[in-house]
């Protein structure tokens, strides 16, 4: 049980760190909401690390003190309904075994664009929101595979290290 909660620890400090990190990096898209998405490579990396329970703990964890830290109550509640659809079909998938860690990526970040939206759209109450929901979408797309070749490389070395410290 220690063990658990410390290997979760480390993985929300990183993400923490990741979206510290992100929050300095003046990468901007000329559109408002779009984000390389770093904190996303600690989840997606996490879905084949951790259990279910601690994997949605830390990216409560995430979302939550990021929001605090970093945006205002309005951006915490897009980013938990982000992370919430994203977190949910990443794990969905994954439970299929018949998805690339690249697809579940894309997956994942087409859904946290999808989340947000809808948010948006319901809290301001201002439909035409979901137009920019291709734009989100295309952005999704293009971080998810960013974000799922960095986690697919960061995996191999951590399984082929693993195997090597077994043996």
């Amino acid at each position: 049980m220690a063990r658990r909660a410390a290997i979760g620890g480390v993985f929300a400090a990183l993400a923490m760190i990741f979206s510290y990190v992100e929050s300095l990096i003046p990468f901007h898209f000329g559109v408002p909401g779009i984000k390389l998405g770093l904190a996303n490579l600690v989840i997606v990396t996490g879905l084949y690390l951790l259990r279910i329970p601690d994997l949605c703990l830390v990216a409560l964890i995430r979302i939550v003190v990021s929001g605090l830290l970093f945006g205002n109550i309005y951006s915490l509640i897009y980013s938990l309904a982000g992370g919430a659809c994203s977190l949910l079909i990443m794990l969905l998938l994954k439970k299929t075994g018949k998805f690339s860690v690249y697809s579940i990526s894309i997956a994942g970040g087409v859904f946290h664009n999808l989340g947000q939206i809808a948010a948006a759209a319901a809290v301001t109450r201002i439909p035409v929101l979901l137009y920019y929901l291709p734009v989100l979408m295309g952005a999704g797309m293009i971080t998810g595979a960013l974000i799922g070749v960095i986690a697919s490389r960061v995996l191999k070395i951590f399984f082929h290290s693993s195997k090597q410290f077994l043996h």
